[in-house]
């Protein structure tokens, strides 16, 4: 089949419309799932624990539609790759929610379609970026270091507060990393691949690596409680099988900078759910920083939009 044969990706549509929405809700609240049962279950033997039933399930699904010539088709290498970016993200994630607050880890987590549009500008024709979007990855970056550095003096004076830049830190580098697992698999065989093997690679890995960095710093240990259960539950089933499973199949069928203009409304789910549930604070500096960072991602995934708007007026 030549390049020319390739199914084209799509623009919005309803469906895509609304199953980015009800993913949205989804990632907005697995910070705050991570966070509710920290003191039960350490954040990073959570995703790992996730990440193995997902791997199992997804192993079986493979196995079954394609058998032993399932990791025989040139995809194992581009899998290892994604599965390699993917647990490190959930490893800065994990590492993150240690010092920063939940609200803050979903915003800086979700800067991921400003790198991964970067990316893809450079590497895919389709997805070049336009002027409007060039000043949206400048608001968007502005917004960062507003975030970082407009911090109040009360909160700079407090004792945990080199603690929490630290955590954001670390929420900014998931985000590189989650837009950089989009490039790879636009750009490897995995764009063609079956969404329950793309994610199997991803969860294969993370399994291993992060329950390894669980017991090799000693944060394994787990109590059984109802919550915990649970919200262990709430993100194998929901977040790492369900909704990846979701956004895999999409990205399969719509251009991925188009899609991630509604994933901007994860990090305000995320941010409500973190005042609301956990009670968590908000800096001014911070609210303004992520204001940018959400309007600069608008203008970047969403220009074509705004473009129309302007032109309609």
């Amino acid at each position: 089949m030549n390049a020319a044969a390739k199914p084209q990706r799509l623009p919005l549509d309803a469906l895509a419309t609304g199953s980015m929405l009800l993913l949205c809700v989804c990632w907005g609240f697995q910070q705050i799932a991570i966070k509710l049962v920290a003191d039960d279950i350490a954040p990073i033997m959570q995703i790992g624990l996730r990440s193995t039933f997902a791997a199992l399930v997804l192993a079986a699904v493979v196995w079954r539609g394609e058998g032993r010539r399932a990791f025989t088709d040139g995809t194992a290498l581009p899998g290892l790759l994604v599965g390699l970016l993917f647990a490190g993200e959930f490893l800065f994630v994990a590492q993150g929610l240690v010092y920063t607050t939940a609200s803050h880890m979903s915003v800086f987590l979700y800067t991921a379609p400003i790198f991964a549009a970067l990316g893809l500008h450079w590497l895919l024709p389709e997805e070049r970026m336009k002027p409007l979007q060039w000043l949206g990855v400048a608001v968007a970056f502005c917004g960062i270091a507003v975030a970082f550095l407009g911090k109040g003096g009360d909160q700079a004076a407090h004792a945990g507060a080199r603690n929490m830049l630290l955590g954001d830190a670390m929420g900014l580098a998931a985000g590189l990393l989650w837009g950089a697992t989009t490039v790879a698999i636009r750009k490897t065989s995995l764009s063609e691949a079956a969404p329950a093997k793309t994610l199997f690679y991803q969860m294969a890995v993370a399994s291993v690596g992060l329950l390894a960095f669980a017991v090799a710093t000693g944060h394994h240990g787990v109590r059984y409680t109802q919550a915990a259960v649970l919200s262990v539950a709430f993100q194998a089933v929901v977040v790492a099988l369900s909704s990846y499973l979701a956004w895999f199949w999409l990205l399969r069928r719509y251009l991925a900078s188009r899609l991630s203009i509604l994933s901007f409304l994860t990090p305000l789910f995320g941010v409500s759910f973190g005042v609301l549930i956990l009670d968590e604070p908000l800096d001014a500096g911070f609210v303004a920083g992520a204001v940018m960072v959400l309007a600069g991602i608008t203008l970047v995934s969403g220009a074509e939009i705004v473009r129309e708007l302007l032109r309609r007026r």
